[in-house]
């Protein structure tokens, strides 16, 4: 069953075409979905059954409460809930219209900058596209989108992503590197069993010259959906023959990869190098919860002093695995502080409008949460967190690096722990949401502000690894800028930015290569191939870029 979204399409074709549709120093432009500028009431009307047909009649500045048009679905779901056992869907008989006005009242009360939404008549819009267009078309001073995330999943879709990570691939992440040329190619893949790369010999670095014959530069319609088609497969079972270029030299390759439903492995390559440890973090899933309390153990029983987070790849996900992983860190240094403080919208300055509990500071994490998984092993809710009482730790980022992941260096850095940022500018996401289901889509609209301890959550175009002398806001953290390094693989002490780090932790400056601690670290290509230093992004699911809230 096809599975994407409008914004995940629109976010494959941004790819497709060399864009960006998230902020950063190395992103480019940004992907508009809606009416541009400060709104408009154009955006994307494709029917929608006119202005009446619910319990209401649209009448423009006047909000009926979101829950007299709750679950009252055109088309209402039967049958167990997997996500509430023992109960039912609670759907009721209703039409788009109600669907589309529950949207509407749902917004004006929690979506952040509820003052910034055009309030447009529902009955020209699909329920989808309707959505679409309620938030904010606003920029930041940098020029990148306000709101760089507003999407929806089907409701089965996404139990199924954020309880297992599973979804149909290859097993691999593509790396979109902008330019003149457009160049496609493998930031990592998933090393587990059913992974159809780990059994074409597929690695990290490799260029794609070809999809199904279609040249990779190609910029007619129809190749580009053909390049998308077979980039993105929509379901398992499907073949497509890639041609690859090795990374140094000018060999190729030709690789026919079977999409399959592959689980991802968020917390790898584990490794100590004398008293530093390594670990690879791509995903604030819940699979990732066990797995990042085994990682850590397994650096307390390695007596590790420097931890070296690498979270260039890491959009996010649910924000209590950045709480936990932030207290597993820092341990006693970090007890009880502050990880976080919601901030919702001016109507809602004292109560969390989702959960009705009163606004305060939240503390770390010191208890697994024990998230139910589908795949893999679940922690068991209540275990005490091991920790490694770091007073500083290494992360390695890049533009791909938001939200759940920018929370982890905010949090620990509002708790005085020092982070040292090597890598170049993160997404810049401070924001974040409580998914909603309604009639068989679960949306995601921003809702809340995180801050932390010394209240600061103004970043919204990133963290910028600088040097001492030019860290004179709380958004320049000190560190090196290295740009990402795809001829190597990842853990590996002579990839790039890990070996930026390892100098740093040697001897207190950047690597030699680099002028002074934020110095652009450049290594000569070997090649034009060469991607040993090199500036791009991403693209995954909308979930797994941003910073979700359990209830």
């Amino acid at each position: 069953m096809a599975h994407r979204t409008a914004l995940q399409s629109a976010l494959i074709l941004s790819a497709i075409l060399g864009l960006s549709a998230c902020g950063g120093s190395d992103g480019g432009g940004d992907l508009t979905l809606g009416p541009g500028g400060g709104g408009g009431s154009g955006g994307l009307p494709i029917g929608g059954g006119g202005s009446g047909g619910g319990s209401a009649t649209y009448q423009k500045g006047v909000f009926p409460n979101a829950d007299s048009f709750a679950a009252k679905c055109a088309i209402p779901r039967t049958g167990p809930n997997p996500e509430t056992p023992g109960q039912s869907f609670p759907d009721g008989a209703g039409t788009a219209f109600d669907e589309k006005m529950w949207l509407r009242s749902w917004t004006n009360d929690l979506y952040l900058w509820y003052n910034e939404v055009e309030d447009i008549d529902p009955g020209t819009f699909t329920v989808e596209n309707y959505f679409l267009n309620l938030k904010t078309f606003a920029s930041t001073p940098s020029g990148a989108a306000k709101d760089q995330f507003h999407f929806d999943y089907p409701t089965s879709f996404w139990y199924t992503l954020s309880t297992g990570g599973a979804s149909a691939g290859y097993g691999l992440t593509w790396y979109f590197i902008p330019g003149a040329t457009r160049r496609v190619a493998v930031a990592y893949i998933e090393t587990g069993s059913g992974s159809p790369a780990v059994a074409a010999g597929v690695t990290r670095g490799m260029l794609v010259l070809s999809v199904d014959g279609t040249d990779i530069g190609a910029l007619d319609n129809a190749s580009v959906a053909k390049l998308s088609a077979g980039l993105f497969p929509e379901r398992a079972g499907e073949p497509h023959t890639f041609v690859f270029s090795q990374n140094v030299g000018p060999a190729t390759v030709t690789k026919t990869l079977v999409s399959a439903n592959v689980s991802s492995t968020p917390v790898r390559d584990i490794a100590t190098f004398g008293n530093v440890g390594y670990m690879l973090f791509n995903d604030h899933i819940a699979t990732a919860e066990q797995q990042l309390i085994d990682a850590i153990n397994q650096f307390r029983t390695a007596g590790i002093r420097d931890l070296v987070l690498d979270i260039r790849y890491n959009g996010g996900g649910y924000l209590d695995i950045a709480s936990e992983l932030a207290y597993m860190i820092g341990g006693t240094n970090v007890l009880g502080k502050t990880f976080e403080e919601l901030q919702f919208n001016s109507k809602h300055t004292t109560v969390n409008p989702v959960t009705g509990r009163n606004l305060q500071p939240v503390s770390f994490h010191t208890q697994a949460i024990g998230f139910p998984v589908t795949t893999g092993t679940a922690a068991t809710a209540g275990t005490s967190l091991p920790t490694l009482n770091l007073d500083r730790v290494f992360v390695l980022t890049g533009p791909d690096t938001c939200s759940a992941s920018e929370s982890i260096m905010n949090s620990l850095r509002g708790a005085g722990v020092e982070v040292i940022q090597i890598g170049s500018t993160t997404c810049g996401k401070p924001y974040g949401f409580y998914p909603e289901d309604n009639c068989g889509t679960t949306y995601f609209s921003i809702q809340f502000r995180g801050i932390n301890a010394m209240g600061f959550g103004d970043y919204a175009d990133g963290f910028v690894p600088t040097d001492a002398a030019s860290a004179n806001t709380q958004d320049k953290v000190i560190g090196c800028d290295v740009d990402d390094d795809l001829s190597h693989a990842l853990g590996s002490q002579s990839e790039a930015r890990f070996s930026a780090a390892l100098n740093y932790i040697s001897s207190g400056v950047c690597p030699a290569s680099a002028s002074g601690f934020a110095g652009k670290q450049s290594i000569a290509g070997s090649g034009p191939n060469s991607l040993s230093a090199v500036k791009g992004k991403v693209v995954k699911p909308p979930f797994l870029e941003n910073r979700i809230m359990r209830r």
